[in-house]
């Protein structure tokens, strides 16, 4: 593992100011004045096209004309159009006080620049070039900016709509992927929204009109609530509906008038900004509220962007190429990018003792454990996680360092709560509150406070009469005033109402007037975050203590907290960043495996997996059914080129060997990651432990082999079939659809199967609903399984054509059954009944099982 990335430079923070009344903003309007001004011939990486210029790369040309639009983006070769009659797009607009505004006229200024002007009266130079695989557009400078808050590239329209990768700014048609990215950490997918990244909510789109249309009274386009509560991370989604999508970013947009829109942008951070902004719209416990970033020192002189517009195969691998050309991100795990496909494969999450983890992990062929039995970390720079922390079955304790060094080839890491600061848990807020917690506003005290006054009054009451901050539910509000915490519930005029002084363990002291007062972003669990001056310490703090104990792998749960300061996706990026740059300085150059709570646009270049949820809220492996947050979650990662999850799914000591081969399957045909929950007190219990885990390093050596062909994964894909793998070579395989049939029924009741395939082996258990004290199964071609020992309720009758035996609960063998004969299920039709023994007149009831195999099919890893 290797980590190529640029040090992070022209990053520092600039003093806070002080809260002010914020300013009425005017709507957006566009302003776009035409003229017809001819453009010279570009330096290089051009050719004169009448009144403008062409820009060819690889794959793609772009034509820009003279009032600074790109008129035309075709594709080479097969010459196809992708910009939409009547929408062109300016290569560069700017934003002021929310005011978009697009430039009116362009001229060349010799190698490579362009002059943008506009009608505001500033003037840009941008450097544009055509490189192998894209288009790189660079702002050099800008005149007359003091009212320019940000600059944006684009947007860009573009035909295409079938795919709305929103989470990095990339639309996909099947054969076409035109998307933007940003060339360094300031330049944020999207444009500029109070916040400076999405708000959570549901789009009107359907993946494929024809098999999905979207009825009446939706249209495309129709934008809506997540819906839930808003608390409960599951009760976010809440339409099943695939025409319902959920907003993962604001890269992309959807335009139904003419296909997408594409942006990037870029803000001068140096000055404070007012919001009015909440992460979860739409709850009446999470409402927007006023909040004023901090500045620091990152401006949009210097933003850059690559457009590039390629074949949709080649989407992925040319974003690849992107970030190495640029010097950008770009994590190695074993030689390859962390976004290579041939790198997805599950990993652990692992619960209880610990006798068995590395066992377990090297016979699954898994190399990544998440500790989920550790519980929650929360960020603490006084805990390094060293001591004996690691329990066995025994009582004994090892250090994480101790342990890991027997297991060098593993990646473990904690669970952590990224940047939730809890009181009583965190030096920085207890017993002393950091001058570098993050802030929603700034005031100053306007009189004079002992150490025990309750009568507080502020020179500036401005929004401290808004309930609590946004991410909180009961009202709270905090303040800080030197190191000491306070909770007030209501302000009238500028005095402070239900004033508590020394909150959470803080010491109260008299203050002066004129001494700042602060109120502080909350998190979700009544802690705090830290400020940008504050984040790259937890960074380092993060490093360390992974470096320190030989750990390789992280989840940031809470991962939201790096948007909590008012920054959006830049503070992502800083974390991130510093994060991965300290981690390579204390391990010698490696990467650390990253997982989270969600991917923003600033972790997408970062993040291995991003694993959330679990169960039948993403996918049931053994109905074979999507949940409706894996749904969303398949649409919103896949279509950004983030591999989506069925999210932590629970060893049962129950499973057939069928349930974790579909569940290994369909994570192949749809490209997706999942956690497998293990503990050895559940897999010790399973009966068929070793079978499963057999075929599971089948599957998993078959991923990593390459052996899937697309049209292979989309039949691995098909909800209607579970498959069976089994290897024939060195690298080849035979794969078996298998059609599972489930039947309930009662004693007496004969029932009919129907074998689609050839003539085989009939592999079947049968689950006892109603205890029995003996039973009988009639087979086809007149053979008969008995059983004349006790059969409990949840036992099983195991059957795989040649031998029968009574099971419990969780299919391990309590004694072996008489079977007249080996018995095989014909093609065709074919009955079955069973008797139970003392079951009662209300009883005799039993659950049926069957695997009927169709055509088998060879697949190969490609020479």
């Amino acid at each position: 593992m290797s980590w190529k990335l640029m040090p992070l430079t022209g990053w520092k923070p600039v003093p806070p100011v002080h809260c002010a009344k914020v300013q009425s903003m005017d709507s957006r309007f566009r302003v776009a004045l035409w003229a017809a001004v001819a453009l010279p011939v570009l330096a290089s990486g051009s050719a004169a096209s009448g009144k403008g210029i062409d820009l060819e790369d690889r794959y793609a040309r772009i034509q820009i004309d003279g009032q600074g639009f790109i008129t035309s983006l075709t594709s080479r070769g097969r010459v196809r159009e992708y910009c939409p009659k009547g929408h062109p797009s300016p290569v560069m607009s700017l934003s002021a006080a929310g005011r978009e505004v697009d430039p009116v006229r362009a001229e060349s200024v010799g190698h490579g620049k362009i002059r943008l002007s506009y009608p505001n009266g500033s003037a840009a130079i941008v450097k544009a070039s055509a490189e192998d695989r894209y288009f790189r557009f660079q702002l050099l400078s800008l005149s007359n900016r003091a009212k320019v808050d940000s600059i944006v590239w684009g947007p860009v329209h573009t035909t295409i709509s079938r795919t709305i990768g929103d989470l990095i700014g990339v639309v996909r048609d099947g054969s076409w992927a035109i998307g933007m990215l940003g060339l360094n950490d300031n330049t944020i997918a999207g444009p500029p929204v109070d916040g400076d990244c999405y708000g959570m909510g549901y789009i009107i789109h359907s993946p494929d009109p024809k098999k999905y249309p979207v009825p009446p009274p939706y249209k495309e386009g129709q934008r809506f609530n997540i819906g839930g509560n808003g608390v409960s991370d599951v009760a976010f989604y809440s339409h099943p509906e695939e025409y319902f999508q959920m907003i993962f970013g604001t890269g992309a947009k959807l335009e139904p008038a003419f296909g997408s829109t594409l942006a990037y942008h870029a803000r001068d951070r140096r000055k404070p900004y007012t919001y009015l902004f909440s992460l979860l719209p739409g709850f009446p416990g999470s409402r927007p509220r006023h909040q004023i970033s901090d500045p620091v020192d990152a401006d949009y002189l210097g933003s850059a962007v690559a457009l590039y517009a390629c074949p949709d195969a080649e989407g992925l691998s040319t974003i690849g190429a992107i970030q190495v050309a640029e010097h950008l991100p770009h994590p190695m795990f074993d030689g390859k990018w962390v976004r290579d496909p041939s790198l997805l494969k599950p990993d652990i999450a692992w619960y209880g003792p610990h006798d068995r983890m590395i066992e377990y992990a090297r016979a699954l062929g898994l190399k990544s454990v998440q500790d989920e039995g550790q519980g929650e970390y929360y960020a603490n720079p006084a805990d390094l996680w060293l001591g004996p922390r690691v329990g066995f079955s025994d009582g004994r304790k090892l250090s994480y360092k101790e342990f890991l060094d027997q297991a060098p080839d593993i990646q473990y890491g904690l669970h952590t709560l990224c940047l939730f600061l809890q009181p009583g848990r965190c030096t920085d807020v207890t017993p002393n509150a950091s001058p570098d917690l993050q802030t929603v506003l700034r005031t100053k005290l306007a009189n004079d406070i002992s150490a025990t006054d309750t009568r507080l009054a502020v020179t500036d009451p401005s929004f401290l009469g808004e309930d609590g901050t946004w991410p909180m539910r009961d009202g709270s509000n905090t303040l800080r005033i030197g190191t000491e915490l306070l909770t007030y519930t209501s302000i009238v005029k500028n005095e402070l109402q239900g004033v508590k002084r020394g909150y959470d363990g803080t010491t109260a002291q008299a203050h002066r007037a004129g001494d700042e007062l602060d109120k502080l972003q909350m998190n979700c669990y009544n802690g705090f975050v830290p400020d940008m001056r504050l984040i790259p310490a937890y960074a380092d703090y993060y490093a360390k203590a992974m470096a320190e104990n030989g750990m390789g792998y992280i989840d940031f749960d809470g991962l939201e907290s790096t948007l909590y300061q008012n920054q959006g996706y830049y503070g992502v990026r800083v974390f991130f960043r510093r994060l991965f740059d300290t981690y390579a300085k204390l391990s010698g150059g490696k990467c650390p495996r990253v997982m989270g709570s969600c991917v923003f646009a600033g972790g997408w270049d970062y993040m291995s997996v991003c694993n959330v949820g679990g169960g039948n809220n993403m996918f049931d492996p053994i109905f074979n059914r999507w949940g409706i947050e894996g749904k969303d979650v398949r649409y919103g990662f896949s279509d950004s080129y983030f591999p989506p999850t069925f999210g932590i799914q629970d060893f049962h000591s129950n499973w057939t060997v069928y349930d974790v081969e579909n569940l290994q399957a369909k994570a192949i045909g749809w490209g997706a990651t999942y956690m497998l929950g293990l503990s050895q007190n559940v897999v010790e219990k399973s009966g068929e432990k070793d079978a499963i885990f057999k075929a599971f390093r089948i599957w998993g050596d078959a991923r990593e082999s390459g052996v899937f062909s697309p049209a292979v994964k989309n039949e691995l894909a098909d909800l209607t079939k579970k498959f069976h793998l089994e290897p024939t070579g060195p690298r080849s395989y035979r794969l078996v659809p298998i059609t599972e049939v489930r039947l309930s029924g009662r004693a007496g009741a004969p029932f009919e199967l129907v074998n689609a395939g050839a003539d085989q082996p009939l592999k079947f258990s049968l689950r006892i609903v109603d205890a029995a004290n003996g039973l009988v199964v009639s087979l086809p071609g007149g053979v008969t399984i008995d059983c004349r020992a006790r059969a409990d309720a949840g036992d099983y009758v195991m059957c795989d054509g040649h031998h029968a035996f009574l099971a419990d609960a969780n299919r391990r063998e309590i004694a072996d059954l008489l079977m007249s004969l080996p018995v095989r299920i014909p093609h065709g039709k074919a009955g079955i009944s069973v008797g139970l023994a003392g079951s009662g007149s209300t009883g005799g009831r039993f659950d049926l099982t069957v695997w009927l195999a169709g055509k088998p099919q060879t697949i190969e890893a490609p020479k």
